[in-house]
């Protein structure tokens, strides 16, 4: 039954519809940039020498197909490569007999074994996307049999396929499937794909673009915008340019929407728009290169489908490659996925939370990203070039993850553990675009510990405040201030000393300040920390057990700093300053002049006020009053986070949320009159009490969790 329905489906494939110009100019664009890589002539005169007589490479193992195996992928890139070598105009190879006879006789060993891997991602989307290229290229060069088995292949890339679920991947087999139409010269397939791809753009209220234009791929709600997002992306990218002019255009709304995305999503998730976040990555992270810089090519195909905020995308790729410094500023958080970035021109920073909405962190899938456990809670990367983190994780210390509270156990618990839904509903964010405050009702997931943690963000500095910390475990808990590569020297301030640390292991008493790689580190009050500065020794296979993960044992060296807050600590706290770029003269004019108040850090009330800016922001974990500023004084009745801007004893703009996304309404007091009404706002002003009370309309529905800012 099987077979006569493959059939059937072949046969309609095999029949090319009437080709017009269109089709045909767009099969020649997919086939001429599929030809684009250089010919690399010492690795295709490598695989002609070294291929047995039966079809197969030295150093390949065929007969493991599991999940963490199937290297008959490096099998099909070989084949792709050869193909490309001998159909390439100006390649050496072109037309090669020898060359010819490599190509039939690897192809034909994998028709006769048509190798299925454990995981479906293979056998849907990897080896299909091949199959298709290698179709594309030889075309007539091919058999009648060889195609027709080619097909059947990469045919597995099907909209009826489990993998063509609605997300990224749904749009990566459309796109398989638009590139099969392109080679049997199929209008009426080649139309009804390009038509899913186009449909694929829109919010969604399962996985796929999310409301705060972050990007989920499963119903976990774990974010997932610099993976699947990024792929989902750039197919979309992919096929606009390709289309653009054509019959098969795709609607400026897909367009659009597709560029507000890549701006507003992608791009303010990575360092510059060109470095991924390590905050916001999930199990890639365990991969060689992961934090890599991101070409440019996405944007500039953006740019030929669209002008759509064209000056936008062009800066992205002038920032991509290297012609022009990053200005980019502004933030945000994405209240779907529970992350928060700040975007600097000089400096990006980020906070990674989950809440009782969504989970952690993505499961282990493929034996990837075997020690997530603490990644995403309340996590907080710095970065000033993009290159703080890059490939250190094979040596890192998974307990003492940057912006981290962590009980440190002796070892993590399985990986059959990371991914667990959060327990707390208070986790969310308030910000104008310009300033923002973080806030996380922090339960771990795995150890008995909760705290208050907090961040607040300003222009060259942010403030970090830990109260509540309480731990039942009888092993230490640590708070990581960071944990990067050492790069120069780590110079403290402690008891009005200033001294150059050596590499080694130390603990400091009475710390005013560290300063390392042009990060200043800055305590409100002295503190007894830990600091390292040395060599760490680990390996790629501890974190991540694909077979093609590198097993020997490396060393990176590592700054790492963190405060100890005993065993089974009792209303702990912490509160520190974090200024991204600085150096030693300007820490001591900075701390002669400190605009920076920390009005409250309590398990009621965190709030910080930066009297230079003119701003005050508060984390009520229930109502209450703060004072502002010395002549103004504002109160909450609920649970929520506030900024205010300010002005002598004028208030300038209120900015709210609702961590807990259950209020309509939020009711604020103020001790300054306020006689201003407007749209979603109102306020009146009680003689008796001296106070004007303030009704906030809040964002519902799929907005809930934003937040809105009223100007006054």
């Amino acid at each position: 039954m099987i077979r006569s329905l493959l059939a059937l489906v072949l046969l309609f494939v095999l029949v090319p519809s009437r080709s017009d110009s269109d089709l045909e100019l767009l099969r020649n664009k997919v086939i001429e940039e599929m030809m684009q890589p250089p010919v690399d002539s010492k690795l295709v005169a490598n695989l002609i020498e070294s291929i047995r007589e039966d079809g197969t490479w030295p150093g390949i193992d065929y007969k493991d197909v599991s999940r963490t195996g199937f290297q008959h992928t490096r099998h099909l890139s070989n084949l792709v490569t050869l193909c490309r070598a001998y159909k390439k105009e100006g390649s050496e190879f072109r037309g090669d007999n020898k060359l010819r006879i490599v190509i039939k006789s690897a192809l034909d060993y994998w028709l006769a074994h048509d190798f299925i891997c454990d995981n479906w991602w293979n056998n849907q989307i990897g080896t299909p996307d091949q199959f298709v290229k290698l179709l594309l290229i030889m075309d007539k060069d091919l058999s009648e049999d060889q195609v027709t088995k080619s097909l059947a292949i990469a045919y597995r890339a099907s909209l009826s396929a489990s993998g063509a679920r609605p997300s990224g991947d749904r749009i990566k087999i459309a796109g398989i499937l638009s590139k099969n139409a392109l080679f049997q010269r199929n209008d009426s397939l080649f139309n009804a794909t390009i038509k899913v791809i186009a449909g694929e753009i829109k919010f969604s209220a399962g996985p796929g673009i999310q409301p705060d234009f972050s990007f989920q791929h499963r119903t976990d709600r774990v974010t997932s915008t610099l993976s699947y997002g990024m792929g989902y992306a750039d197919a979309f990218a992919e096929w606009a340019e390709w289309v653009s002019g054509t019959k098969y255009s795709f609607p400026d709304s897909a367009l659009n929407l597709l560029i507000d995305y890549y701006l507003d999503g992608i791009c303010q998730t990575m360092v510059y728009a060109k470095f991924p976040d390590p905050g916001a990555e999930n199990r890639s992270i365990s991969r060689v290169g992961s934090l890599h810089s991101v070409s440019s090519s996405t944007p500039e195909k953006l740019i030929k489908a669209s002008d759509y905020r064209k000056a936008e995308l062009e800066k992205i790729v002038r920032i991509r490659k290297g012609e022009m410094k990053p200005d980019l500023s502004g933030v945000r958080f994405y209240w779907d996925s529970e992350y928060f970035s700040l975007q600097k021109p000089d400096y990006f920073t980020s906070v990674r939370m989950f809440s009782s909405r969504n989970h952690n962190m993505e499961v282990p899938y493929n034996s990837e990203g075997l020690m997530n456990h603490h990644y995403a809670d309340g996590s907080n990367f710095i970065s000033r070039t993009g290159r703080e983190y890059f490939d250190i994780f094979p040596v890192y210390d998974w307990q003492k993850i940057p912006g981290t509270t962590v009980v440190q156990k002796p070892s993590l618990p399985s990986e059959n553990e990371i991914q667990k839904k959060g327990l707390t509903e208070f986790v969310g964010a308030v910000t104008d675009g310009i300033y923002g405050t973080a806030a996380f009702d922090f339960k771990s997931l795995h150890d008995p510990l909760t705290a208050k943690k907090s961040w607040f963000f300003f222009d060259r500095e942010y403030v970090c405040l830990g109260a509540g910390i309480n731990s039942e475990s009888a092993l230490s808990v640590a708070t990581t201030l960071n944990q990067c590569l050492l790069n120069g020297d780590v110079v403290t301030m402690s008891d009005n000393n200033i001294k150059v640390l050596k590499e080694g292991d130390h603990t400091i008493s009475k710390t005013d300040w560290i300063l390392h790689d042009s990060v200043a580190y800055i305590f409100t009050e002295p503190v007894n920390i830990r600091l390292l500065n040395e060599a760490a020794r680990g390996s790629w296979y501890k974190i991540n057990h694909q077979s093609d993960s590198p097993k020997e044992e490396i060393s990176k060296k590592v700054f790492k700093l963190w405060i100890d807050h005993g065993y089974r600590p009792v209303n702990d706290k912490y509160q520190y300053i974090v200024i991204p770029v600085t150096d030693r003269l300007e820490i001591e004019k900075y701390s002669a002049d400190n605009k920076i108040e920390i009005i409250a850090n309590s398990t009621e009330i965190q709030a910080v006020r930066h009297s230079g800016l003119g701003i005050c922001q508060a984390v009520f974990y229930k109502a209450g009053k703060i004072q502002v500023s010395p002549g103004i004084k504002v109160g909450i009745d609920s649970p929520g986070i506030v900024m205010i801007r300010y002005k002598n004893d004028l208030i300038i703009s209120i900015s709210v949320s609702d961590p807990n996304r259950r209020l309509k309404q939020i009711y604020l007091t103020s001790s300054v009159r306020i006689d201003k009404n407007g749209r979603g706002f109102s306020s009146t002003w009680d003689d008796q009490k001296k106070e004007s009370r303030i009704s906030i309309n809040l964002p519902v529905g799929v907005y809930a969790g934003s937040s809105i800012t009223i100007g006054l």
